[in-house]
């Protein structure tokens, strides 16, 4: 007998489910709006020659980020959006309920573990009763921590199944922890084997990617005799980073953009400048890709909002349905080596390379990977017949005129990094501003009362589940290191392999295959911590070793029979997976060639630095 689908109970004095996301929306809103404005009010203070407006507001800035973190992950587990790997896709359909409950479960334990270990970490903050700004103590930062994993937990176990016993199992993981903690003679128990292979079956059924990251290092730290309060306390030092505002601000500024009439304009733009080209349209997409991508950071976005514009458009041009949907979908992830973007921005921070030389060392490669895809373009549009417009140099100015304040905005924002006139994370809250004020006050594309709220939940749902990973893979980086476990591999390394281009295509193959299981904001604080005294060893530029790493992990993103764009392709344009795989393949073949160019022609990545 089926159980049937619970109903959340209503009362009187209780809020209904509406209320809740909508006051949850407004928290999400208020905090990056807090992050954006604090360091405008600095750096405009700074200019104006009077100084510190607000003391103490980078500190508040950072831990605001740590309240984004926790707040838009609870977002992104409402709306079932928290990150995973897409091989629960491949499940047939009678396994994927199943699959749903077994991974709550998991998940729900994980979550408990994590919202215990932040409590106690909070208790010995308030004993400490140290201060972040205004009078605000550390612990209570900390202290959100707990209800937020909390909250993550339970909105998994309520997605877990429509039934109340399917629910009620998923819950039951939440006890887990607590069981192992209180069970004597564990000592006989093959606890860690069974609890990694739960986690990574996890994993490949679908659970998320902070939650068996989180609850490998939790694991791995317990085994140890170290406490669960090491994962929540790497958490927490991500609040240490002065330079991580800039993740979710760049992130709201790409949304800003994408929510209002940005990509038409730009579109016009690169058509009516290249269109006229054979497979002009073909590099008009790759253009714009590669511009929304730089400064959205996330190629999801670009292939959501920019796909669902080009894709019609180049198959009604005569494109062929298989050389459209490949190219949209290899055009999402072509920007990430062009400022301002946030994988440079993180790779810089966690391998201590300077975040201006990685630009630099990006700009050939970028220009490289994204003249293969549009050269694929000109040679599909020479002979097939797609409807080519003239040049017109006054549609050409008329378009660049339209879209002025969208084409200044990277010079705005490069020019007030390297100029040294703000910081990162002030050209960040600049990027913002500048672009809530042309899309809602110049353009007036974005409604201010509904448009720019609606932009920051958004932003907040992705950028909290991208936090929440990088919280506890910093974690399970910091188990690595205890153990010694970079040192291990380096010996390995250099005592099986003595070459150094043996060692780069070693490396390469590697990243590929991390590339399309872990997305590339957790690959950095996993993976640099092993390949960075590698490449030291090996007599690798550290900022040829980051290109090399940016642009695999970039293909990585094409790569069958998980990578993030092939699913988002899939879902946006309606396809079925083996179509998108089979119509990216081409890309994926000439943009390996570049990648195998960038590794092995240093120059491309230091020709500009050194």
């Amino acid at each position: 007998m089926r159980i049937p689908a619970a109903t959340p109970p209503e009362s009187a004095g209780v809020a209904s489910p509406t209320a809740r996301h909508r006051l949850e929306d407004a928290v999400a809103a208020s905090l990056l709006a807090l992050v954006a404005l604090l360091p405008l009010a600095e750096g405009a203070g700074r200019l104006v020659g009077i100084g510190n407006l607000i003391p103490g507001s980078l500190p508040m800035v950072q831990h605001l980020t740590l309240l984004i973190a926790v707040a838009g992950g609870a977002l992104a587990a409402r709306n079932g959006r928290l990150l995973a790997l897409s091989t629960a896709t491949f499940l047939p359909e009678w396994l994927k309920a199943p699959a749903q409950t077994y991974t709550s479960a998991v998940g729900a334990a994980v979550c408990a573990c994590l919202a215990y270990g932040s409590w106690t970490f909070a208790s010995v903050e308030r004993e400490a009763g140290d201060i972040v700004a205004f009078g605000l103590p550390v612990w209570l930062f900390v202290f959100a921590m707990s209800p937020g994993f909390a909250a993550i937990g339970l909105r998994m176990v309520w997605r877990s199944s429509d039934s109340f016993l399917g629910r009620a199992i998923a819950l039951a993981g939440a006890g887990v922890p607590a069981a192992l903690y209180l069970w004597e003679g564990l000592g006989d128990l093959p606890v860690l084997q069974w609890g990694v292979l739960v986690l990574l079956s996890g994993a490949i059924l679908g659970l998320p990617i902070f939650a068996w990251i989180g609850g490998l290092a939790a694991l791995l730290f317990w085994f140890e005799y170290t406490p669960v309060t090491a994962v929540p306390l790497a958490a927490y030092q991500l609040s240490g980073q002065p330079l991580l505002p800039a993740i979710p601000l760049f992130t709201l500024g790409g949304y800003i953009l994408a929510e209002g009439g940005a990509s038409q304009r730009l579109v016009r733009v690169f058509a009516a400048l290249v269109g006229w080209m054979p497979g002009g349209l073909a590099v008009t997409t790759a253009l714009a890709f590669a511009f929304f991508t730089s400064f959205t950071g996330a190629s999801g976005v670009t292939i959501l909002s920019l796909g669902g514009l080009l894709l019609p458009v180049l198959v009604k041009s005569r494109y062929s349905q298989r050389f459209s949907l490949g190219l949209v979908t290899a055009s999402g992830s072509i920007g990430l080596l062009f400022p301002p973007s946030l994988a440079v921005i993180l790779y810089g921070v966690y391998s201590r390379t300077p975040i201006n030389e990685l630009f630099l060392g990006g700009l050939l490669p970028g220009v490289l990977l994204v003249g293969l895809v549009a050269l694929w373009g000109v040679r599909h549009g020479s002979g097939a017949g797609q409807v080519r417009p003239k040049f017109d140099g006054a549609e050409a100015l008329r378009a660049a005129s339209e879209a002025k304040w969208e084409l200044l905005l990277p010079f705005v924002v490069i020019g007030g990094i390297f100029g040294g006139v703000v910081t990162l994370v002030e050209a960040a809250a600049l990027t913002v501003l500048y672009a809530a004020v042309v899309e809602c006050l110049v353009y007036r594309d974005l409604p201010v009362t509904r448009g720019l709220p609606s932009a920051a939940v958004e932003c907040a749902t992705l950028v909290g589940g991208v936090l929440l990973i990088l919280g506890v893979a910093l974690g399970f980086t910091n188990y690595l290191i205890d153990a010694q476990i970079p040192d291990r591999a380096l010996e390995w390394v250099q005592t099986h392999i003595e070459s150094k281009y043996v060692f780069l295509l070693a490396l390469n193959a590697l990243l590929l295959v991390v590339g399309c299981m872990m997305d590339i904001f957790s690959a950095i604080l996993v993976v640099v911590p092993l390949i960075a005294p590698m490449g030291e060893a090996y007599g690798v530029d550290p900022v040829h070793l980051g290109i090399i790493f940016l642009a695999n992990l970039e293909l990585g993103y094409l790569t069958p029979p998980v990578g993030l764009n092939l699913f988002l392709s899939s879902y946006r344009f309606g396809q079925p997976l083996t179509r998108v795989y089979r119509s990216v393949l081409p890309f994926l073949l000439i943009l390996l060639g570049g990648v195998l160019l960038i590794t092995y022609v240093p120059a491309l990545s230091l020709a500009l630095v050194r």
